[in-house]
């Protein structure tokens, strides 16, 4: 190293500071769910298996050798967890019962200010649990790591979050669309949901012949609805359309929608949950059509997860799950605008 010049990218792009505060968190988060009878676990990063999502591209990693039953080596390609679902419900159905765990997830072509390629979820499965329970959880999940955040004194100049003494809100998907378009999305086709829009005078970019229904109104949500989620009150959106269950149970009172819901704040998304799906039978449907969907988005073709369906076969128990990114939460505890902020070593320096 002698008479080189050393770049400035070694240093870690958050404050010192921040690394101690995710410290404390990540041990607040650690009590929380030991108190409430959940055991960590820990699932592989690196899987044959990949839960089979439209929009959501996982980290091909080929050339990796494995030894068979018959004691030879082939080369084969695996895949970096998008998250650890998969394999946490393999551990479900082989009768762990509620568990949790604090884990890195990739996700591939996903860099901005709220996005890093690695980052950081904490995800848990409640068993007996339904998605209604789990929000309630969420809420106090949160509203512990809010408290944690606000009583330490090394972040002086760090804008404090406060969650309020009232209940989060809830507000139904649907509900969501008839206050931006003023009538109810659901089940409308293409046609009817861009002539909805420009007659409110919302302007779309212009699709494809391949792009759906849900890529429209996912479109419609983020540029008008999800800025203005959150603001004055941390929001839990509910009751999303079947047609974006991922693998959501689809709901006992009314077939058009799933039993999942996200949690908003600040207009930032937090967390997915939902109560999960337990016939294999739909998974593997589902999994042809997000497959199918993926062709359109000129996305290549995923295996899925086979083992997760193996287990699922054996009986899953009935449960609900939740997904919370972990970076994105810090960030909004801390006021920081890009996750760089909050993280060490972004893409770029890692």
């Amino acid at each position: 190293m002698e008479g080189k010049s050393i770049p400035s990218t070694w240093q870690p792009t958050c404050s010192l500071n921040i690394l101690r505060l995710r410290s404390e968190l990540l041990k607040q988060i650690r009590r929380f769910f030991d108190d409430r009878n959940y055991t960590e676990v820990e699932t592989p990063l690196l899987s044959h298996d990949v839960v089979v999502d439209t929009h959501i591209n996982p980290i091909e990693v080929s050339g990796v050798e494995v030894t068979g039953a018959d004691q030879t080596s082939q080369c084969t390609r695996m895949f970096l967890q998008t998250s650890p679902e998969a394999a946490m419900k393999r551990l479900l159905a082989a009768g762990m019962g509620s568990i949790y765990q604090i884990t890195k997830s990739f996700r591939s072509s996903e860099r901005g200010d709220r996005y890093n390629p690695e980052f950081t979820i904490i995800e848990w499965y409640g068993v007996g649990t339904d998605h209604l329970q789990q929000m309630r959880l969420t809420e106090d999940l949160v509203r512990t790591c809010i408290e944690a955040r606000n009583g330490l004194d090394f972040l002086p100049g760090e804008t404090r979050l406060e969650a309020g003494p009232q209940s989060f809100r809830v507000l139904n998907w649907d509900d969501a669309f008839i206050s931006v378009l003023g009538e109810s999305v659901l089940g409308k086709s293409r046609l009817e949901i861009e002539q909805l829009a420009a007659s409110r005078q919302i302007p779309l970019p212009a699709f494809s012949s391949d792009d759906t229904v849900d890529d429209i109104l996912n479109v419609i949500l983020a540029e008008r609805i999800e800025p203005a989620l959150g603001i004055e009150h941390p929001v839990f959106l509910t009751a999303y359309p079947r047609s974006q269950a991922a693998l959501a149970r689809t709901s006992e009172n009314d077939a058009r929608v799933s039993d999942r819901f996200e949690l908003y704040m600040q207009g930032v998304e937090i967390c997915n949950g939902y109560h999960e799906l337990t016939d294999v039978r739909e998974l593997a449907e589902r999994e042809v059509q997000s497959n199918s969907l993926r062709v359109c988005h000129k996305n290549r073709v995923l295996p899925g997860a086979e083992r997760m369906g193996a287990a699922m076969m054996s009986g899953l128990p009935a449960c609900s799950g939740v997904a919370l990114g972990f970076d994105r939460l810090l960030m909004l505890l801390t006021g920081s605008t890009r996750i760089d902020q909050v993280i060490p070593f972004p893409i770029e320096r890692a």
